[in-house]
Formats: C-alpha cells, structure tokens, sequence
C-alpha cells in the first residue's frame, strides 16, 4: 500500500516468537495451576488443624481444671522416688542386721548395727559436738559399748542370758540362764527372754553423753524412757514398769522427796555424776569410765519383733496429760531416713537445740543425722542472740526447728553474724505463714522444709516444694507412699461425720478435715504405757469400708485446689460459739499481721449463760508499741467474722509454752478471765458499743449477770 514495514530477520523473529508466546501462555496455565493447589493446601491442612485442634479445645478446661496441680508433677515425682529408695535402703538396713552374727554387734537391732556400720566406714568423721566436746563415729561406738556393760553391770548381763569372758569378750549365751536373776533385779520375762524397762530423767536431755548413754541401753536390750522432768518422775517411771531411774544431778535436789517413794517402787537409782554419793545413789559416770569399751553381743539387743518397743517418748501434753507413747524398732528404722527426705547429705552440720526426750530432738535429729552419716551440734539451750555466732563457728548447713523458734530468730536485733552464714536448710514443724516469709526475706537464700507428724503417729508429711505456709502434698503419688485421708469432721460431737451406710466421708478442696492413716504392719500404731484407755479415740473403725482401721490425728488440716496440705487446727482447739466453728490458728494469724503484736495465743474458754465457748487471745506487745485497741477491734472487724472476734483479750510479757515450744491452750483456758484471780491486764469486747474496754471487777459481774453483751 505504499507504507514501508520493517522485517527483521527471519531467525531472530522465530526466536522473539519462541521467546515470547510460551512465556505468555505457559505462565496463565501454570499460576492457575499453582494457586489451585495452594488452596487446596490450604483447605487440607485447615481442616486437619480444625481436627487437631477439636479435641484440644474440648479437653481445655479438663486441662485448666487440673493444671494447678498437674504442674507440680515433676517434684512430687521426684520425692516419691526419693521416698522409694530411701525405704529400700532402710529395709537392706533392717534384714542386714536381721542376718547378722548374734556374737557381733552387727547382729543387734538396727540403730546398734547403723552406728558400728559407720564406726568402720566414718571412725574419725565428727559425729556429736556438745559444747567443747566432740564425738566421733568411732569415739561414739565406744562410748555406748561402755554405757551398756556399765548401765546392766554383770547381774544383770547375766541374767540377759550372757556371760563374758576374759577380755571383755562374749563367752556365749546359755539360753534360760538367770531368769530368777532377772525377776529379781526387776525384769519381766516374756516370750521366754527377760525384758528390763527403764526410765531415764533427764537423762537424754541435750548432752551428748546422755544421748550415747540411751544408745547403750538400747545395744544392752533395755527399753528406755524418755521423761522430760523431775515432777511426778515416781508416777511416770510407774507407767513405764520401770525397773531403775537414771537422774539427772541438777535434779536430785528438787528429786529429794521423792525418792523414799521411788526406793519403794524397787528401782535401781543411778545418777550422772559425783553428786550422786552424797544421796546415796549409785555413780553412773564413774562406772562407765571404769568399763572397757569392747563391742556387746547383737542378740542382747535384736528384737524378736521389729515391732517390739524400743523406748517411750512422752508426748509434749500440748491438750492434755502427758502419755508415754510407744516407740517401736520399725519407727525407730524409719526416723533413720528423715534427712534423706529431707535432701540433707553426709557432709551436711546439723544445728540442733531441741531437748532430746522429744521426738524431733532424739529420733529426727540425731538418729536422723545417724541415718545420713553426717554431724549434729547439740546445744543444751536454744539462744536467739547466740544462734548465728554458733552457725558460723561450727559451719552449719541445717537447721532443725519447732515451734516458735523461727519467730525468736526473726524478733531478734539485726547483727553482723546472721550474714555470710552457710545454713542452706531449715526443717521443722510450726513455721507459722508471716514468720516464715520474715524469716526467709531476712535470713535467705535458704530452703524451709515445713514437715508434720505426731510422735505415736503413723503418718507424716513434707513440703518437699517450699510452698509457703503448707505442711505437705496430697498428691496421688505422695499417697502411694505415704497414705492417708482427710475425712469430715463434726466439732459439736467431737466425732467425725459418718453417712448413712456409717462410713467416713472425705472432705472436698478447701474444707477442713480430719486427718487419718490406714494402720498396717508398715504403719502401726502401738499406743501407749498404762491403761488401755489411754488410746481410746485413737483408733476409727469403719472408715471407709467394714473392717478397716484408721489412726486419728487429733488434728484438722485443709487440702487446696493445688493439692497442698495446710494444718488448720486440732480438735481440742478449735471451738463453737455462735453455731459456728472457730479455729485458734486462723484468729491467731490474722492478728499477727498487725505490726504491734509479736505473738498471739487464741483459746477458747467457758461463759457462764453462753453456749459453747468465746474466744480469748494472750497476746505479747512488740517492743516499742503498745497495745492499741482501736486499731485491734478495726482490724478484726474487717478481716475475720463476727463469731470469730475474740472476746477477751489477756496482755502478757510472754506466752506459756510447753518445753517444746508449743503454745500452751488447755491450761490458759483453765485460768479463764476473772480479773481478780489473774495478774495481767484484761480486756472484753464490748458488742454494743465497738471496742474493747478493760476488763474491770464491775464489768466481769456484769457480764455474768447477762448485762453485758458480748
């Protein structure tokens, strides 16, 4: 048409051509292609999430529900291992002693064997330090070899059915040999052995010397008990069918009209040293020292039954009498594994200032400490302002508590000693929720090991997880171990509640429960010396299923959604007033938060023209405060309620405790609030008008007369 047209060349179009058309059209294709399959993808593996993800989401709040306590899974596994093998140590402990020469003294119960075990593995590893002195394992083995020819002598080793030879050796038993012997030093024959009890004043105390004494009793096969004081020694060596009382010499004084009554009894009267001659008693250092310290035969002491009694531990008498509970060689073999609960080790310094006729003094700690290997300090008297200066001089690691030895502690002035220190561990029980937290923010990095248990009891707890103010674990795993229950608990009847069919019924989370444990020949209970009554209530039937049978505690403890344990209180503590049910521990604690009061003891006591029992609280003042009664009567009324104000107030320089640092609650309530009759400053609640007001004569009439409303 007369319009140029440019051409190029032929091969160079071809290849813009092939270049070009298979990149256009290969590329629609291909992506079309490609992004099909990607939502395809897509869809599938939405779908396979949406099927992943279903059950998950159904099983979310099954997941919440039992998180709390699933995630403390990993420790309750690890102590239950702990716990396993520890058992298991302990039992090859028991049938190696079992399986020993009767000649040697391998061959004797288990606390001989352990500590003739360790005299030949640990001979020059300190083993007890008192004061300047210091016992080796090897040292202490010796020791109780000759407190156990010196505490029997000759007759009476003979009338045991043993005869010695020349060198202090055995010359063997001949079997039914001086039983007249033995009626007549005050034996019991039983089973076909004579059996001698003692009783020991103040003999297993704090020293040293008088722990190793007991050990040589017990190598002797001479159950011992363990009498904390003086007073009424005649009616407590009675329960124990005492034959010979070991004394004290502080304590002969006081001990000095007594003892026309405890010569009467037939009892050998022995005392721990010189001062002993000038009562006519027999001197028992003097006859120790001039013993030789060759090992005594096992036999004398193996029991015939691992349940047999190995000694009687007074209980503290916290809500009641004192009662001589019995100690058998199993609990005896248990206490031996206590600090392996407790991850203590070998090379660990034990501090101890608990008295040693108490169980946590002479069974947790020291056969506790015997158990791992490792060393005790004993001190004869527990000092606050000494406490840290000990820690540091002896290089402690662990500390063992009770009571309300951590609020002393914790009341002391700061000073230089308390810091630097290598005390990593504090066990104990007692440990109330604001002491604890004051007592690690100031004294920490350290572990505290709050831990339960009774001394005629046959269960305990740990919290192995250092969660503050609980007492132990109620997982599935630490009941395998360790069984027990928490079953509900009626306090108008003082009985537990029974449902229809009369059995037991178990508590739900939060509800505050009786605590009971099956009995079994790995858990029993054995009572206590003296009359059967003793023990009444100490026993359920019918718990759970016919023919089961329970320990009773005695005391209330609350489990928690997270499955931890916490004491709540004891049975004789806690009250009714109102129709409601008042717990001591919980009005305690609350008034311990106010910044003004160092210590509280909440009891309950008896108005005339009043069910049930009102609430009083001893309290001691924190230096420099005083007591300010408004704030008090505010802070109750807001943080506890109604029924749970106490309505008699008692100011005191300081809480009666018992000798093992308990609050004393029975005999406070005895003393009751009768102005005329008690020293110290009373006050009552006056309802009407919103305070409390000093309890006056005038007003003390008035509220017996009904005039005055509380």
């Amino acid at each position: 048409r007369g319009v140029c047209r440019r051409t190029r060349a032929p091969g160079k179009e071809r290849s813009q051509s092939q270049k070009v058309r298979p990149q256009f059209l290969g590329s629609s294709s291909s992506q079309k292609r490609a992004a099909g399959a990607s939502r395809r993808r897509v869809e599938e593996e939405g779908a396979m999430a949406a099927l992943l993800l279903l059950p998950l989401l159904l099983l979310l709040p099954l997941l919440l529900h039992f998180w709390p306590q699933w995630r403390w899974w990993a420790a309750d596994l690890a102590f239950a291992v702990r716990a396993l093998r520890c058992k298991r140590a302990l039992r090859a402990r028991a049938l190696a002693a079992a399986a020993g020469d009767p000649q040697s003294p391998e061959g004797g119960c288990s606390l001989a064997w352990r500590l003739a075990q360790l005299a030949r593995q640990r001979p020059a590893h300190t083993f007890l330090i008192h004061g300047a002195r210091r016992f080796s394992y090897a040292e202490a083995e010796r020791q109780s070899n000759r407190a156990a020819r010196a505490s029997c002598g000759a007759r009476l080793l003979r009338a045991r059915g043993w005869e010695e030879g020349p060198g202090g050796d055995s010359g063997g038993a001949r079997e039914g040999e001086g039983a007249a012997e033995a009626r007549g030093a005050g034996c019991e024959e039983g089973d076909g052995a004579a059996r001698l009890h003692w009783a020991t004043v103040r003999c297993s105390c704090h020293a040293g010397t008088e722990f190793l004494r007991w050990v040589g009793l017990t190598k002797a096969g001479l159950p011992t008990a363990l009498v904390p004081t003086p007073p009424a020694a005649a009616a407590r060596a009675r329960w124990c069918c005492a034959s010979a009382l070991v004394l004290a010499p502080e304590f002969l004084e006081s001990l000095e009209p007594d003892l026309p009554a405890l010569r009467a009894m037939g009892l050998h009267l022995w005392a721990a040293g010189p001062e002993a001659h000038s009562a006519g008693i027999r001197d028992l250092l003097a006859e120790v020292s001039a013993q030789v310290d060759a090992p005594v035969p096992g036999y004398l002491s193996a029991p015939q039954s691992i349940m047999d009694t190995c000694l009687y531990i007074f209980t503290s008498g916290t809500t009641g009498l004192p009662k001589a509970a019995r100690i058998s060689h199993l609990k005896v073999l248990q206490c031996q594994g206590f600090y392996q609960l407790c991850g203590a080790h070998q090379e660990d310094v034990i501090y101890l200032a608990l008295p040693l006729y108490h169980m946590s003094g002479s069974l947790l700690g020291i056969v506790g400490c015997l158990g791992i290997g490792a060393t005790v300090v004993l001190k004869s008297k527990f000092s606050a302002g000494q406490f840290w200066e000990d820690c540091q001089k002896h290089r402690v690691t662990v500390f063992q508590y009770i009571g309300e030895l951590c609020r002393y502690l914790v009341n002391q002035p700061p000073n230089q000693a308390e810091r630097g220190h290598q005390v990593r561990l504090a066990v104990g029980s007692g440990l109330r929720p604001d002491t604890w937290e004051r007592f690690v923010r100031r004294f920490g990095p350290l572990q505290v090991l709050e831990t339960y248990g009774l001394t005629e009891g046959n269960v305990a707890t740990f919290n192995y997880t250092g969660q503050r103010g609980a007492v132990g674990r109620a997982s599935w795993l630490y009941k395998h171990v360790f069984p027990f229950s928490l079953i509900r608990y009626d306090v108008t009847t003082g009985e537990p509640f029974r449902d229809t069919r009369g059995h037991c019924v178990a508590t739900s989370a939060g509800e505050p429960g009786l605590l009971v444990a099956p009995v079994s020949q790995q858990s029993p209970f054995l009572g206590y010396a003296g009359k059967p009554e003793l023990a009444q209530g100490k026993l359920l039937k019918d718990v759970f299923r016919p023919g089961d049978l329970f320990f009773n505690t005695g005391d209330l403890l609350v489990c928690d959604d997270q499955g931890f344990l916490r004491f709540h209180d004891r049975t004789g503590d806690t009250f009714r007033w109102k129709e409601e049910n008042v717990a001591t521990t919980e009005v305690a604690e609350a008034l311990e938060a106010l910044d003004f009061l160092q210590e509280v003891n909440v009891y309950g006591v008896t108005v005339p023209g009043h069910e049930g029992r009102a609430g009083m609280a001893a309290l001691v003042l924190r230096p420099p405060h005083s007591l300010d009664l408004g704030q008090l009567y505010a802070y109750v009324s807001e943080h506890l309620p109604p029924y749970a104000w106490p309505r008699f107030l008692r100011l005191q320089e300081s809480l009666a405790t018992t000798e093992t640092f308990k609050q004393q609650k029975v005999r406070m309530a005895k003393e009751g609030f009768d102005p005329s009759a008690l020293p110290d400053p009373l006050y009552v609640l006056d309802q009407a008008g919103g305070a409390y007001l000093p309890l006056t004569p005038a007003r003390y009439r008035a509220l017996l007369a009904g005039d005055l409303r509380i």
